[in-house]
């Protein structure tokens, strides 16, 4: 009998062993409307904004996990630009801190996931401990817009202005086009 409460036990540990060090962190990037979801192992909950590939610069969209974790680490393609506490999830793409907090909530960056670096030390911390699962879906809102806005300031004026002659239109783009 106590061989088998011995054989009970240790399989209860091990149970208790291999839940622990399957435990997994969630986190459910929605790029159209720049927020992160976070639950970890034990239920809570984080919700945070974010900003992703601004128009021309995508962030990658799929299921990933993370390949490699840095609590500091430089972008060698983007002039040294330093991502505190990135999680790469695929080839050079991260979820990592910025000090750029003001452009949280819209694209913004060149395809990696931006975070306030406060939350990113958290969710650096929990994947660190626990392992995780990344899916990003849904497509930015304003990438378009922010390419809008660029063209737009750079479009002269529609204001009246008496010193530029007025463009006269060819004779046969104001005639009839019956002939008359």
């Amino acid at each position: 009998m106590r061989a088998f409460l011995r054989l009970l036990g240790a399989a209860s540990a091990l149970c208790l062993v291999a839940g622990a060090a399957y435990a997994v962190v969630t986190i459910d990037i929605d790029l159209s409307t720049q927020r992160m979801h976070v639950t970890d192992a034990s239920g809570d909950h984080y919700d945070w904004a974010i900003s992703s590939g601004r128009s021309g610069h995508r962030t990658p969209t799929g299921s990933y996990r993370p390949t490699r974790m840095y609590a500091m680490i430089h972008s060698i393609k983007y002039d040294n630009a330093p991502m505190p506490h990135a999680i790469f999830f695929t080839g050079g793409y991260a979820i990592h801190g910025t000090e750029a907090v003001r452009h949280l909530g819209h694209t913004a960056s060149h395809g990696c996931v931006r975070l306030d670096p406060r939350n990113a030390t958290t969710l650096f911390h929990l994947v660190h401990a626990e392992r995780a699962l990344i899916h990003i879906h849904g497509a930015p809102r304003d990438a378009g817009v922010r390419m809008a806005r660029r063209v737009l300031r750079r479009a002269e004026p529609l204001a009246y202005a008496p010193h530029r002659r007025a463009k006269t239109l060819p004779e046969w783009l104001l005639s009839p086009l019956d002939g008359r």
